[in-house]
């Protein structure tokens, strides 16, 4: 099967661990040149490292995505690099539940500068450069929450369904020009519940994962898959989670 993979540049946020990890690893492995966004530059270092030990090509830019220019930044590492970008994977998301009546205000507008601005400046750092080589691909990692709306996920599950909303707006939009790729997991062994500040929840979460969690690689795959399709094939949206997960 042909390698369609090989040479892509992709810039990935959240990369330093997870998720965003997986995804860099196994890109690179088959080719990739990953350009790496995180907040913490020790195990952006020590990924990166690793990456190039292994053969591979990477580079990575300290990168909170709430800031507009890091995401720009970002994306020109990129092409000042390898002298373009195809893929931009917005993947960084923080998780705080709690009762809407708790008023916790604060992780609110964390979450929305996170997983929906974050996005947002994604989108907007990539898409000159998409514009001026006529192609590009826009994956964003979102979430099950939000398919099923439960309790102590109301603002969480809001800023995910957002990004599915705007990504499909993008998606008519682009006429063709750029492929749009929602990803949603269920529950995947990360450190997105480390974020919990109520502890008892936060272990009742832990405890569930352990159980039934499926690994990051294997969202690593299906943004394997929806990259390597040929360049008219756009896999629009994947819900991947535990068989057993309800």
């Amino acid at each position: 099967m042909e390698n369609r993979i090989k040479n892509k540049v992709v810039a990935i946020t959240g990369a330093s661990s997870g998720i965003g990890e997986a995804i860099a690893v196994m890109l690179a492995a088959q080719g990739a040149k990953v350009v790496l966004g995180a907040r913490r530059q020790d195990k952006l270092s020590q990924l990166t490292n690793q990456i190039i030990e292994a053969g591979g090509a990477a580079d990575y830019l300290v990168t909170d995505v709430k800031k507009r220019e890091d995401l720009e930044q970002l994306v020109q590492l990129a092409q000042h690099k390898y002298g373009r970008l195809d893929v931009m994977i917005n993947n960084a998301g923080i998780s705080h539940l709690s009762r809407m009546d708790d008023l916790q205000v604060e992780d609110w507008m964390e979450m929305i500068d996170v997983n929906l601005k974050g996005v947002l400046h994604g989108i907007a750092a990539s898409m000159p450069c998409f514009k001026k080589q006529g192609s590009g691909h826009i994956i964003n990692i979102i979430s099950t929450s939000g398919i099923k709306i439960v309790p102590l996920q109301a603002v969480y599950a809001g800023t995910k369904n957002a990004v599915r909303t705007i990504a499909e707006a993008l998606r008519q939009e682009s006429e063709g020009k750029y492929r749009v790729t929602g990803i949603s997991p269920g529950f995947v062994d990360t450190e997105l519940s480390d974020h919990i500040k109520d502890e008892s929840l936060k272990a009742a979460i832990k405890d569930k994962a352990n159980k039934i969690a499926i690994s990051a690689n294997d969202i690593a795959e299906a943004v394997v898959y929806a990259i390597s399709q040929p360049d008219q094939v756009e896999v629009g949206k994947i819900v991947i989670r535990p068989s057993v997960q309800d």
